[in-house]
C-alpha cells in the first residue's frame, strides 16, 4: 500500500499513516482548500480523510481514482446540503493510495469503524457478538463461549445474536457430545468427576473416564454438527444405537438415544424456518422518521442462531441502499462473512463488496436480494422484525424526550438534559468496595459510557459511604476541564443515591474542583425504603416529593435502580473473583500442575503457607529454589 506524495511529504503518525496535511498558506477554506490537493493526486485507487480546523475527522471515503473523486468536491454547486456543509468545514486532507479498489474499501471500513467521522454512516454496536469456541490448546479440548479477538487456538462458530442463544446451544452440545466446559486450572485439579458427569453432560476426561482417542471423536462429532453436517452424524448415531440395542447393551443405547434427542432439539427449536439456508445472514433495512433499523438474522449449520436489531448513525438524507452498503462493509470488518448474504435492498457496488468480503473471509461471498421463494420469505420476515423494532425505538425516543422535558421542569433545569450521570456504591463492611456510574440520555441508557471505580483503602474510607462518594466524584470530575476543552460530552445533571448528608459531601467536592454549573440531585429513599415515596434534595431548595403516579418519578426510579444494579453486579463479580483467587497463583513458576501437586500434598493453600522449605521440597516438581521461593512469599 503506497501513500500519496506531495512535494513536501507529510510526516507519518504512530500508525504509519500520513498526518493531516496543512493547506498552503493564505488559502480560504472550503473548495479551494480541497482543490489545492488535486494537482498532486494520482488516478489510482485509495482512501481520503477530510479534517476540520481542530484536526477532527469529518469524513472518510474511498475512490477508484482519487484525483477524480477529490476534484468533484472542489466544484461549486451540485452538492447536497450535507456534502456542502462537509466541504465548507474542511481545512486539510490526508490520502492513502492502495493497490486495488477492494483494498481501499477494506481500509475505508476499518477507518470509519475506528474513527467514527461525523459525516459517515456509522454502525453503532457497543457490544461484540458471542461465538462458540472449541479450544484446542489442551489435550482435552474445552467447549466455551467466547467474545473478543481470536487469539486462542481453536475452532470458532458464530456469530450468535446474543449470549442467551449461545448458552442454549452450549447446553444442548453438552448433552449431545459430553464435552468439558471447565477451565484448564479446574480440570487439572480434579481428582473425581464433577456434577456435570453425574447429570450426563460431560464424559469426565479429567479423571480418565474416557480415553483421549474417544474424547477426540466426541470433539470431531461436535465440530461436524456445528459445521452443518448433522444428518450424517445422526445416521451414524442411529446405527450405533440399533447395534447396541441388538447386543442387549441397553445402557449404551439409552445414552445414544439421549444424544440423538439433544441434537434434534437444537435443530428444531428455531424461530424462523431456515429450510434451504445452511450458511447465510439475512439483512433487512427499515427507515422511518430519519432513523434506520438494520435487522440481521444469523443462519449457520442449517440453524437459526438468533437475530439482532442495530441502529446506524447517519444523516437524514441517507438512503436504505447507502445504509445497507455501509453496514455490510463495517459489520464484517472484524468477523468473517458467510457464503451468502440475503438483503432487503440492492447494495451499492455489490460486486466490489463481494470481492472485499471474499478476500477477508477466505471463501466466496455472494450478496443477493431474493425476488421469490423461501429466501424471499426469510427477508420479508426480517423486514417485518426491522419495522416493528424501529417502531418501538421511535416510540421509546418520543417517550424519552417527554420524560427528559419533565425532569427539566421538576428540577428547574435550563432545558431537557442530554446526559444524566447517576452514581452509587456497593460494599460489605468496607470490603470489595466499588463505585458505579451509569449514563442516560435521549436514546436511553448509554451502556458504553458506564464506568466502575475500584475503591481502595488509600483512596477513601471504604466503610464510609460519604467518603466513598466523594472519592468517586473527585476522580470523575478532576478531568472535566480537559473534557470540555476536547468537546467531550459532559453531564447536564447528576443523580446520587442518598439524602442531605450525601448531597453536602458531593457539593463539597464539586466546590473543591471548581465545578459550579452541573446541577446535583440526591435521591433519598422514603420511609421503610418504599418505592414511590422518594425525597429529592437540591442545594438551596426545599426537599421535593413527586406524586406516586408521576411518569417522571418512575423514570428517576429506573435510573437509580440501574445504577444500583450496575454497582451490585460489579461488587459481586469483584467478590467472586477474590473468592476464586488462590495465593499460590501469585507465585511465579507455579503453574496448574505444580499448584495441583502442592494442594494434593498439603490439602490447602493455608497448609502450604505454613510448611517449611524441606516439606515443600518433598513435593513432586518442586525444586529447592522453588521451595525457598514459596516459603519466602508467605514469610517475608
Amino acid at each position: 500500500m503506497a501513500k500519496a506524495e506531495r512535494p513536501d511529504s507529510p510526516p507519518l503518525d504512530t500508525e504509519g499513516h500520513a498526518a493531516p496535511s496543512a493547506p498552503p498558506p493564505d488559502l480560504p477554506t472550503g473548495p479551494e482548500v480541497i482543490a489545492s490537493y488535486v494537482k498532486t493526486l494520482p488516478l489510482k485507487p485509495g482512501v481520503y480523510r477530510m479534517y476540520d480546523d481542530k484536526g477532527d475527522v469529518l469524513y472518510v471515503g474511498k475512490a477508484k481514482k482519487l484525483k477524480n473523486r477529490v476534484s468533484s468536491y472542489a466544484k461549486s454547486g451540485g452538492h447536497t446540503n450535507r456534502i456542502a456543509l462537509m466541504i465548507s468545514l474542511t481545512r486539510s486532507m490526508e490520502f492513502v493510495i492502495t493497490a486495488t479498489e477492494t483494498e481501499a474499501l477494506l481500509l475505508e471500513a476499518n477507518l470509519i469503524k475506528r474513527l467514527k467521522p461525523r459525516f459517515n454512516i456509522i454502525l453503532r454496536d457497543d457490544k461484540s457478538f458471542p461465538y462458540i469456541l472449541i479450544k484446542r490448546d489442551h489435550a482435552a479440548p474445552q467447549l466455551k463461549k467466547h467474545r473478543g479477538s481470536r487469539k486462542v487456538k481453536g475452532d470458532y462458530f458464530g456469530p450468535f445474536a446474543s449470549a442467551g442463544a449461545v448458552n442454549h446451544t452450549l447446553n444442548t452440545l453438552q448433552k449431545a457430545f459430553l464435552l468439558r466446559t471447565c477451565s484448564d486450572s479446574v480440570y487439572e485439579g480434579r481428582t473425581r468427576p464433577c456434577m456435570l458427569y453425574q447429570i450426563k453432560r460431560c464424559a469426565a476426561p479429567c479423571v480418565g473416564y474416557v480415553d483421549e482417542e474417544r474424547y477426540g471423536e466426541l470433539v470431531s462429532e461436535a465440530n461436524e454438527f456445528l459445521r452443518g453436517r448433522s444428518n450424517a452424524l445422526r445416521e451414524r448415531l442411529q446405527s450405533e444405537m440399533e447395534e447396541a440395542s441388538d447386543a442387549l447393551d441397553f445402557e449404551k443405547a439409552a445414552r445414544l438415544r439421549d444424544r440423538l434427542r439433544a441434537i434434534a432439539a437444537v435443530t428444531t427449536q428455531q424461530g424462523i424456518n431456515p429450510e434451504g439456508v445452511d450458511d447465510a445472514d439475512v439483512i433487512a433495512v427499515q427507515q422511518e422518521g430519519g432513523r434506520t433499523c438494520v435487522q440481521i438474522f444469523f443462519f449457520r449449520a442449517g440453524q437459526n442462531w438468533g437475530n439482532r436489531a442495530l441502529y446506524p448513525k447517519h444523516e437524514a438524507d441517507a438512503t436504505p441502499e447507502q445504509v445497507l452498503t455501509a453496514f455490510i462493509a463495517q459489520f464484517y470488518e472484524d468477523k468473517p462473512a458467510p457464503s451468502l448474504i440475503l438483503t432487503s435492498h440492492v447494495a451499492e457496488q455489490s460486486e466490489l463488496l463481494e470481492e472485499a468480503l471474499s478476500l477477508r473471509a477466505g471463501h466466496s461471498v455472494e450478496i443477493r436480494m431474493p425476488l421469490r421463494g423461501g429466501k424471499k420469505a426469510l427477508v420479508a420476515s426480517a423486514q417485518q422484525n426491522a419495522r416493528e423494532a424501529l417502531g418501538r425505538q421511535l416510540a421509546e425516543t418520543r417517550s424519552q424526550t417527554q420524560l427528559l422535558s419533565g425532569v427539566a421542569k421538576v428540577f428547574e433545569l435550563d432545558g431537557p438534559p442530554e446526559r444524566i450521570e447517576v452514581y452509587d456504591n456497593s460494599h460489605i463492611q468496607g470490603t470489595n468496595a466499588l463505585g458505579a456510574m451509569i449514563v442516560a440520555g435521549p436514546e436511553g441508557f448509554e451502556k458504553s459510557s458506564y464506568r466502575k471505580f475500584n475503591m481502595k483503602g488509600d483512596d477513601a474510607a471504604t466503610n464510609d459511604d460519604f467518603a466513598m462518594m466523594q472519592a468517586m466524584l473527585r476522580r470523575r470530575f478532576v478531568r472535566l476541564p480537559k473534557e470540555r476543552d476536547e468537546g467531550a460530552a459532559v453531564p447536564d445533571l447528576l443523580l446520587i443515591d442518598g439524602g442531605k448528608g450525601q448531597l453536602s459531601s458531593v457539593l463539597e467536592v464539586m466546590a473543591e474542583l471548581g465545578v459550579d454549573d452541573v446541577p446535583v440531585v440526591a435521591v433519598a429513599k422514603g420511609p421503610d425504603r418504599d418505592a414511590g415515596r422518594e425525597v429529592f434534595h437540591q442545594a438551596g431548595k426545599p426537599p421535593l416529593k413527586l406524586p406516586m403516579n408521576d411518569p417522571v418519578l418512575y423514570y428517576l426510579q429506573r435510573l437509580r435502580d440501574e445504577a444500583h444494579r450496575f454497582a451490585i453486579t460489579g461488587h459481586r463479580a469483584k467478590r467472586s473473583k477474590q473468592m476464586r483467587e488462590n495465593p499460590l497463583d501469585e507465585i511465579g513458576g507455579i503453574g496448574a500442575s505444580r499448584k495441583s501437586a502442592l494442594l494434593k500434598h498439603f490439602g490447602s493453600a493455608r497448609a502450604v503457607s505454613r510448611a517449611n522449605v524441606a516439606d515443600l521440597e518433598a513435593v513432586d516438581g518442586v525444586s529447592k529454589a522453588l521451595a525457598q521461593k514459596i516459603y519466602d512469599h508467605f514469610h517475608d
